[in-house]
């Protein structure tokens, strides 16, 4: 594959995000996977915020146009059982750390982009938790290599979003639909579909992932780049969205920089690094970021759709139980939940490890 095809990934994604935030979504916030699943948590009535209640279809694009892509592509292959289970708790802690950093990975790069150098220590906390991460991985931590499964399998996930998007249309009195708060403040429902269905497709087609560009950089250094196209391109793909998003921001009036008074921040930085050490860590177990594991279950992966099922029930965790981080800081519940997430991840990795095994087959997938 090209290098100017991972440009061009960087570039879909950062122009794309920043146009939403210009045009409704709000401001850094042009998309955000945790965000927007609490949107939907309340748009499907797993809680109560009344500010935090709509169906997003960038979400239900980004599932839609990597499936559409994969089956195009005759990549789509229905394969699970790698721990699912586990997947799915560490589906709700990734949206807890997420929550707790107010936003997700592709967020923090829109924050930086825009400005918020606070996003900063996101970037080392993410960076921290994908090398602990690496440390299992490459020490033997296995989920359990994943097979193939009935392609009805494989259809579950997507169907459920193709769902999601009819309801969008028919807009029953069941689907909540905020009239005030972050849940009121989007893009024309079309735009953002559509740039949704284009970064799912065009991801599926790179295997974007910004934890798998991270971690590839650990585990090859400069080579990641210069080898490229016998690399991954990933880490070309980060660079490129950080400028592209850089440069839109810049263009469209939405670029500010400094520390205090920005968009979806506050000065809790210590639980910020937490929040993101705990989302890196998180993704490298499972192999992918958030964003990674809604493209991987469009193109039938069952293992990140039930990933997805648990970022769904972490969303509306977050908002019933007071998980996130807030403009005034990082609540007491959300702080032992981190705290919590943390340790549980350096269970589950110190249990499912093999001493001297090295890196299981599971992960050496796609790793050059």
């Amino acid at each position: 594959m090209r290098k100017s095809v991972f440009v061009l990934m960087g570039a879909v994604i950062g122009i794309g995000a920043v146009i939403l935030s210009y045009y409704g979504n709000p401001a850094n916030t042009g998309l955000c996977v945790s965000c927007f699943m609490e949107n939907m948590a309340g748009a499907l009535g797993l809680h109560a915020n009344e500010r935090m209640q709509y169906l997003r279809p960038e979400i239900i694009g980004i599932v839609l146009g990597a499936f559409a892509w994969s089956v195009y592509r005759k990549d789509f292959i229905a394969t699970g059982g790698s721990s699912p289970l586990l997947r799915f708790v560490v589906g709700v802690l990734l949206i807890i750390g997420c929550s707790v950093f107010i936003g997700c990975p592709v967020k923090m790069v829109l924050r930086l982009a825009a400005g918020d150098i606070g996003a900063l220590v996101g970037v080392v906390g993410l960076v921290a938790g994908i090398y602990i991460g690496l440390e299992f991985v490459e020490n033997g931590f296995q989920l359990g290599k994943a097979s193939e499964v009935p392609k009805a399998s494989g259809y579950m996930l997507p169907g459920f979003m193709f769902l999601l998007l009819v309801l969008s249309v028919m807009k029953p009195s069941f689907i909540g639909e905020s009239i005030k708060g972050g849940g009121a403040l989007h893009a024309p429902f079309v735009l953002a579909l559509g740039l949704g269905l284009l970064v799912g497709g065009w991801s599926q087609h790179t295997q974007f992932c910004i934890t798998g560009g991270i971690a590839r950089f650990f585990l090859w250094g400069p080579r990641e780049v210069m080898n490229c196209p016998r690399s991954t391109g990933l880490l070309i793909s980060l660079g490129s969205f950080f400028s592209f998003a850089l440069v839109a921001s810049l263009l469209t009036g939405q670029f500010s920089f400094g520390l205090n008074g920005q968009p979806s921040s506050n000065d809790s930085y210590g639980w910020a690094f937490l929040g993101m050490l705990l989302v890196g860590f998180g993704s490298v177990l499972i192999r992918g970021c958030p964003l990674r594991q809604l493209v991987a279950s469009g193109q039938g992966d069952t293992d990140a759709g039930v990933t997805v099922l648990g970022m769904l029930v972490g969303a509306a965790l977050v908002q019933n139980w007071g998980l996130g981080g807030t403009a005034a800081g990082t609540p007491i519940k959300a702080q032992v939940a981190v705290l919590f997430g943390i340790i549980l991840l350096l269970v589950v990795g110190m249990v499912n490890r093999r001493r001297g095994y090295g890196i299981a087959p599971e992960y050496q997938l796609g790793l050059d």
